[in-house]
């Protein structure tokens, strides 16, 4: 019987590679048989993210060095793919990230923003999604098939306090999710689907010293997050690789233009 949850063979693409999520799921998606490029703006870093494969797994990975902002980089790295595994079936758009001068500021306000920095995480998460695709996604257009998975947040449905930019800019995300969804649908076909998975809170060396307390403890911050997820904890890293395999896998194939909360509740508890 065919195995709907079959990733095996995939040629899968994962941009942030480097990173906790994006860098937990890539290697999670190599150790269940998908063929997968790392993609990262450094070699040591990709070094260090494929060695904590296992080798049987490693053999199936390629590490590539580019710039998600940066088009000649994605080409010689979609190039390189395409030249030893002939094909691309899914684009994971994993990069991103936040910038201080865009956050509002605990004792300031929205006029102490830094415009500059605003745009450029603007940049970072919305144009490091949509240049990836559009490089990447040439292949979909002429093979018909393929999935895009973006990285949305939970900031982007409500207004979580002070992350002003990324915010702004994961909400831009979940859009284009759904702008794709339909664009493809119409004009390639049913066979490329484009959903976005929304993860909670989970810790990483971007936002640890902003939830927790270098005893360990949890920030005022990390204590209203808490108290707002019904599960009472923080994500672990491997908590979103089920969701994103679903939504990967031929198990999902009638599923396009969605975002699916990875959350522990949060986004469902009013707080009251």
């Amino acid at each position: 019987m065919n195995d709907l949850f079959d990733i095996s063979g995939k040629v899968v693409v994962v941009s942030g590679a480097t990173g906790v999520l994006a860098g937990s799921l890539a290697r999670y998606l190599a150790s269940n048989g998908a063929k997968v490029a790392f993609l990262g703006r450094s070699q040591q870093k990709l070094d260090a993210s494929l060695a904590k494969l296992a080798p049987e797994a490693a053999k199936n990975c390629l590490a590539c060095v580019c710039n998600v902002l940066d088009r000649p980089s994605l080409e010689r790295a979609k190039d390189k793919i395409m030249d030893i595994w002939g094909n691309i079936d899914v684009i994971v758009n994993g990069a991103g990230g936040n910038m201080p001068g865009a956050v509002v500021p605990p004792d300031g306000s929205f006029f102490d923003l830094d415009f500059d920095q605003w745009k450029a995480v603007m940049d970072l998460n919305l144009g490091g999604t949509l240049l990836p695709i559009m490089v990447f996604g040439k292949v979909f257009e002429k093979t018909g098939r393929g999935v895009i998975l973006n990285f949305s947040s939970m900031t982007a449905g409500a207004a979580v306090t002070r992350v002003f930019g990324y915010s702004n800019a994961k909400a831009a995300v979940e859009n284009l999710t759904r702008w794709l969804a339909v664009e493809f649908a119409k004009k390639i076909g049913s066979g490329v689907r484009v959903n976005a998975i929304a993860p909670g809170f989970f810790i990483s060396e971007q936002n640890r010293a902003l939830l927790t307390n270098t005893d360990g403890s949890l920030t005022q911050r990390g204590l209203s997050v808490i108290s707002k997820t019904p599960f009472g904890r923080f994500g672990a890293a491997d908590e979103i690789n089920g969701a994103a395999h679903f939504l990967i896998s031929e198990a999902s194939k009638f599923v396009t233009g969605q975002v699916v909360a990875i959350d522990g509740g949060f986004s469902s508890y009013s707080g009251v």
